[in-house]
């Protein structure tokens, strides 16, 4: 399967049939991003163990099919992990769409990885990374 083949299946399985499109019940932390350039508005939700685990999470909001899309990859990913490990994917992520990350670490996003040439459309690198971004200034 070529990359376009790829990125397409996965963005249309994402965006259609988000898994992580709803709202957590008691979030334990909840933040808005927005993208004013294009209008991509999400609220992410994430529930944290005591110790540092992800255990659930979520988003809800509206906005273009990468947007939707990188948001769930997201969640897909990080659900699971303890925080650092999430931040560490996270900083992977967004060294991928610079086009500075190593293909080993690109191997590490799974699904996410289908948005690795999303650089090559400037106008969609903030939707893309709307989520990851929401997410590291949540933790913050």
């Amino acid at each position: 399967m070529n990359n376009r083949t790829f990125y397409n299946e996965i963005l249309t399985q994402h965006n259609m049939r988000p898994e992580h499109k709803h709202l957590t019940p008691g979030p334990v932390l909840s933040l808005r991003g927005v993208n004013p350039s294009c209008g991509d508005d999400i609220t992410l939700q994430l529930k944290v163990s005591d110790d540092g685990v992800i255990e659930d999470g979520s988003f809800t909001g509206d906005g273009c099919a990468i947007s939707q899309a990188s948001a769930d990859m997201m969640l897909d990913l990080i659900i699971g992990k303890k925080v650092e490990e999430a931040l560490h994917l996270k900083d992977i992520f967004i060294r991928m769409i610079r086009k500075e990350a190593s293909e080993e670490e690109i191997e590490e996003l799974k699904e996410a990885s289908a948005l690795r040439d999303i650089s090559h459309m400037p106008s969609r690198v903030k939707c893309a990374v709307l989520g990851w971004h929401t997410f590291e200034e949540m933790l913050r």
